[in-house]
Order: C-alpha cells, then sequence, then structure tokens
C-alpha cells in the first residue's frame, strides 16, 4: 500500500506528459528538422480563408429581415456578395440556406415565411453566379430560435436565413 500511491502518481504524469506530445511531429513525420518553427500554438482555422469557419466568422453567414419581409436589405445584400465571392473561390463546398423567422405567428405561416427567406437568398447567390447544383434550401420557421423571449431584439435575431457550408456535393 506504501508504494501504490507513489506508483499511481508516476503512471498518471507519464500518461498527461504522452498526451502533452500528441501533436509533437517528429522526425517520422517528414517534416524534418525545423518544421512549424515560430509557430506558437494552433492554427485558427477562421484565419484560413478557404474553410468553413472563415466563411462564417470573416464573411458571414446570415443575413437579417424585418417583419414578415423576404425582401433582402442592404446590408443582407452586401453580406450575400461576399458570400457569393468565397463560394466561387471554393468551388468544393456546397451550402445550404436555412430560412427562419420570429416565434409571432402560426407555425404554418413561419415555415412558409422561412421557406421564402431562403429562396430569396438562394436566388441573389445564383444571380451572382453561384451554381444552383451547389445551392439547397431549407425551412424551420419558429422552430430553431438563437434567441427566446418576448421582445423586439429577440425576434430579430430570429428573422434570419443562415447559409451553412458543407464540402461535396448536394445529394
Amino acid at each position: 500500500m506504501k508504494y501504490l500511491t507513489p506508483a499511481l502518481l508516476l503512471v498518471a504524469a507519464l500518461a498527461a506528459s504522452g498526451c502533452a506530445n500528441r501533436n509533437n511531429r517528429g522526425a517520422d513525420s517528414g517534416m524534418g528538422a525545423g518544421a512549424g518553427a515560430g509557430v506558437a500554438g494552433p492554427v485558427d482555422p477562421a484565419s484560413n480563408p478557404a474553410s468553413p469557419q472563415y466563411f462564417s466568422q470573416r464573411i458571414g453567414d446570415r443575413v437579417l429581415f424585418e417583419v414578415d419581409q423576404f425582401t433582402l436589405t442592404e446590408t443582407g445584400r452586401a453580406t450575400l456578395n461576399g458570400q457569393a465571392e468565397w463560394l466561387l473561390t471554393n468551388a468544393d463546398y456546397r451550402a445550404v440556406i436555412e430560412g427562419h423567422a420570429d416565434e409571432q405567428g402560426t407555425r404554418e405561416y413561419n415555415l412558409a415565411l422561412g421557406s421564402r427567406r431562403a429562396n430569396a437568398v438562394r436566388e441573389y447567390l445564383v444571380s451572382r453566379g453561384v451554381p444552383t447544383g451547389r445551392l439547397q434550401t431549407v425551412t424551420y420557421g419558429k422552430e430553431r430560435p438563437l434567441a427566446i423571449c418576448s421582445e423586439e431584439a429577440c425576434y430579430a435575431q430570429n428573422r434570419r436565413a443562415v447559409t451553412v457550408i458543407a464540402a461535396g456535393s448536394i445529394s
């Protein structure tokens, strides 16, 4: 019993040190000596212009709508211009455009409104040159709110279309 505690501590320390070096690529990685020199830590995926994280964080993955509207705003069109440019540059990706509505109104009305919003975004992206075969729409109506409260600030966040990027073709 006297040796059990130190032995367990030693095993735990060895296990932890092995985990800490899991991302350390040695000579067997084919990267040669000095590879990665000057890199302080993991690379932020949002800094890679070809990544979906860059798309959502830097370009913007959503556009907002006014109450009971599916007409694009100037701000929405500006965001979609960036999305179209990104999609044209990164042809290996497809997009699913989700239409959403706030909680006001019936389920059926909001499903239809979400569909019109998603289609408005799709049509705009197509008008900017994105091939229709790379775009798909889906409506969630009021079923997936971002903000939950009975105030205009919450409603405004939920009146949106979100462009979700994925690799590969649409099935």
